[in-house]
């Protein structure tokens, strides 16, 4: 009965983002605008007559166990569908890690697309968000991609007018940031300076790229001490970036360009210098498939 799917499942950014509060759960709740982006992992999908979840990852830092998102989402899926099956799963990595672009979310939300046309279970998309939710945060988006005004705890999510092909450029260094320390240190602030959220919706439904860029941003920044990032929004700007923010709780950076030649020589120039340096765009699908 082997039936395999091969797709490339899209990394996320935050054009911004903001911390709303804190639940009697530990959970803090958030107001952010996300974006997939034209970074993917490379995801082999396999259902077999045998049981047993088996995962394999190009990259040997990932583990390939039930710590690994993919992998819990196999479960998840399987158990929500009440089906006993074997699941083989081919990971590629391409999504840097510990970045803030959902690496591990995207994975998990491609499995879950895999297996529901596998099994021909066809789940409707928010059926298959709220298996996801589970998993994590940002695992609905991922399912849903595009750009999507996301509250709750992430799993509530309002589709927004699509961007154009927005020319970007992501670059992220070999430091990376712990998302709990980073919520804890957001728990200290006093008087935090909020991003405009409503300045985004309004530039995301009128298709203003320049208002979009002038408003771009990120609660976490105010508390992150990473040089690497630092380093980044810098070096974006320098190379004609109309702005530069980091993604989720860090630490890799984006900068929008007004055109894909100047965020391609940008990228290559960078590449000697960040671990990650890649031009790529905003686009409308969280899956293609192969």
């Amino acid at each position: 009965m082997n039936k395999s799917m091969k797709l490339l499942c899209a990394a996320k950014i935050n054009l911004s983002l903001d911390v709303t509060g804190k639940r009697s759960d530990n959970y803090h709740t958030l107001d952010s605008i996300f974006q997939t982006v034209s970074v993917y992992d490379r995801l082999e999908v396999t259902l077999t007559d045998g049981k047993g979840i088996f995962l394999e990852c190009d990259n040997p830092t990932i583990p390939c166990h039930e710590k690994n998102l993919a992998y819990r989402a196999a479960e998840a899926f399987l158990t929500e569908a009440g089906i006993s099956a074997g699941v083989r799963i081919r990971l590629e990595k391409h999504i840097p890690s510990g970045a803030g672009m959902g690496g591990g979310s995207a994975d998990a939300a491609g499995v879950l697309y895999a297996l529901n046309l596998l099994t021909e279970k066809y789940y409707t998309n928010p059926e298959l968000r709220e298996i996801g939710v589970k998993l994590g945060a940002d695992v609905p988006f991922l399912l849903l991609g595009g750009t999507a005004r996301a509250q709750g705890i992430g799993e509530i999510l309002t589709p927004l007018n699509p961007l154009p092909e927005i020319p970007l450029v992501i670059l992220k260094g070999t430091e990376s940031i712990s998302t709990p320390a980073a919520y804890k240190a957001i728990d200290t602030l006093i008087n935090p300076v909020h991003p405009d959220t409503e300045a985004i919706l309004h530039a995301v439904d009128t298709q203003n790229m320049d208002l979009l860029s002038r408003n771009c941003s990120n609660l976490f920044e105010t508390v992150t001490e990473c040089e690497d990032v630092t380093r980044a929004e810098k070096k974006l700007l320098e190379y004609g970036a109309e702005c530069a923010v980091m993604t989720g709780s860090g630490a890799a950076v984006f900068g929008i360009f007004k055109n894909p030649q100047t965020a391609q020589a940008c990228a290559e120039t960078l590449q000697k210098e960040f671990v990650f340096a890649q031009a790529c765009h905003t686009t409308g699908q969280a899956f293609l498939t192969e």
